[in-house]
């Protein structure tokens, strides 16, 4: 596919900016989309020592990031579709800062003692709009970056989310040794600086493009999205069972890092290859990078040896950067100017759906079994790419002869 495209009816400030004000707004929807998950990345740790401090289990922090994502699910379609009136940016504003509220809410109620289901409350409500954000982000990159330079900057983005991902957790583990609460007031300080950092543009649709008829759930667009999911799922299992991968060999739960530090080296190495490339990768690449992922998976699965599943944890790692940035091009190419929003938060909400799949396994399963049904379910869907792929083909020699 070529990413090159026609220009968009979208009315927006950015194309007749000069290039350095460019590079400073693209370094400033960099740091946005960091800080943006900051909370996201660091709310496991830090919502599992809020919940220990306050009822003594460490698993009320589970809860409270379960509600978080199934608010997402629920929020990501009404909350996308209420912004289409108003300026993209102010809009990502408003949600950054709704969210950023609902977190402080849980500071408060933290502090004064409240039961501890009004905490859980309040992390559905800062997991609403997320989705949403997200959304309203990528869209705004659109009109940061030029389209030839898209995969560059979605790799960059890619590269500095993992970093945020390994820095994170460990940033809310030395707060929490202080305070917990005092950790997730710093960790909602750092989540509201999108507010600020975000570029400022005019982004708004014109009339005659909002009139389209074109729904957002298209069957190709569902095909990429449970792509995503089934890859988010493979990733989130080796990062939910690395405990347990450490335990299979008989090692202390800390050793964990074993399988956790592998897999982040190997995003950001990805991230860095995507960056340096800076091109769509083909139709055949992407199969190939599901069957890595697969691969990887089936190592992990029959867990044979240390070296050989940190091996398959790589394999896994160094195509999570590519594959994403690769899902994100492609809808961008499949949606219409004001749907694109609504697509990238549904590309979030794939992304979260293979969260949950990948935790209600490894909660009512065992991790080999989990691991087998996950890699099972990424075969299927690199076979559901291939037939696609193949039927494609057929088509376009059929209309050749």
């Amino acid at each position: 596919m070529n990413i090159s495209k026609k220009p968009s009816r979208e009315l927006h400030k950015s194309s007749a900016t000069p290039g350095g004000e460019k590079s400073r707004s693209f370094i400033r929807w960099l740091l946005s989309s960091a800080f943006l998950s900051f909370p996201q990345a660091a709310g496991p740790i830090a919502f599992s020592l809020l919940a220990l401090s306050i009822t003594g289990d460490s698993r009320g922090g589970a809860a409270m990031i379960l509600a978080m994502t199934i608010a997402q699910v629920i929020g990501v379609i009404p909350f996308t579709r209420l912004g289409n009136r108003f300026n993209s940016v102010t809009y990502f504003q408003l949600l950054t800062l709704t969210r950023s509220v609902a977190l402080l809410c849980i500071v408060l109620a933290s502090w004064y003692k409240m039961p501890f289901t009004v905490l859980i409350i309040l992390a559905s409500l800062a997991g609403l709009v997320n989705g949403a954000a997200q959304g309203y982000l990528r869209v705004i990159l659109n009109h940061v970056v030029n389209a030839n330079r898209l995969p560059r900057g979605l790799g960059m983005a890619a590269t500095l989310n993992e970093l945020v991902f390994v820095l994170a957790p460990v940033a809310a583990s030395g707060l929490g040794s202080i305070s917990p609460v005092f950790s997730l007031l710093v960790i909602t300080a750092l989540g509201i600086l999108p507010v600020v950092l975000i570029p400022r543009l005019n982004i708004r649709s014109s009339p005659a493009v909002v009139k389209t008829r074109q729904g957002a759930l298209t069957r190709p667009v569902a095909l990429v999205l449970i792509c995503s999911t089934a890859a988010e799922a493979t990733v989130a299992a080796v990062e939910i069972g690395a405990v347990a991968l450490a335990l299979n060999f008989r090692y202390e739960p800390f050793y964990a890092i074993f399988f956790t530090v592998p897999l982040c080296l190997a995003s950001v190495m990805g991230g860095v290859w995507v960056s340096i490339r800076n091109r769509m990768s083909a139709p055949g690449t992407v199969l190939l990078h599901l069957c890595l992922m697969m691969l990887g998976a089936l190592m992990v699965t029959v867990n044979f040896s240390v070296i050989t599943t940190i091996v398959g944890v790589m394999c896994i790692g160094s195509v999570i950067a590519p594959l994403g940035t690769h899902f994100s091009l492609v809808l961008d190419e499949m949606s219409p100017p004001h749907l694109k929003a609504e697509v990238f938060a549904l590309l979030r909400t794939s992304n979260a759906m293979g969260v949950i799949f990948a935790s209600a396994l490894l909660t009512v399963t065992s991790l080999s079994l989990s691991l087998l049904m996950i890699t099972i379910f990424i075969g299927i869907v690199a076979s559901g790419m291939a037939v696609a792929m193949l039927g494609k083909k057929s088509v376009i020699e059929t209309d050749c002869e």
